[in-house]
């Protein structure tokens, strides 16, 4: 039972590397590595371009703008024109929701745009559905315009 070492010599019996040969002559093991080589290489190169096709999540406000836009008054979708940016619409339980509307009206409650706010959070109690919700409207400042159910 003895092992005979080559000695890093090549003995010409691998059949790992030199499977039949092709048409042109090379290894068909070293053609089926570079095919799936290629194929990986191709599936990388479409990714981002599959990804530039699909459009990308809309934000909370873009949804709401366009929920607006589509199915609220004249008045409303002027006051939507100046929402900057919505948060807590997407986490509802039915339990004591809370959800934020920003926009870039300033002067706050007392403000001349406190009637835009309300205006804001009525389309937004028929663009989102509680049993307990609560929709704050804000200026730009971070100051309340108007609050109002949903």
């Amino acid at each position: 039972m003895g092992v005979v070492t080559s000695g890093g010599e090549e003995t010409g019996n691998d059949t790992t590397a030199t499977s039949p040969a092709g048409r042109d002559g090379e290894p068909a093991g070293d053609k089926a590595a570079d095919g799936r080589a290629n194929e990986k290489k191709a599936d990388a190169e479409a990714e981002p371009e599959a990804a530039k096709d699909e459009p990308a999540e809309k934000s909370q406000a873009e949804q709401f703008k366009d929920f607006v836009t589509k199915n609220g008054t004249p008045q409303e979708k002027e006051a939507a024109r100046h929402v900057t940016k919505v948060q807590g619409a997407d986490e509802q339980n039915d339990f004591l929701d809370s959800a934020e509307v920003y926009t870039d009206y300033t002067g706050g409650l007392m403000g001349p745009h406190q009637a835009d706010g309300k205006l804001l959070a009525s389309a937004f109690a028929d663009w989102k559905d509680s049993e307990n919700g609560l929709v704050t409207i804000y200026d730009a400042d971070g100051e309340i315009l108007s609050n109002g159910n949903f």
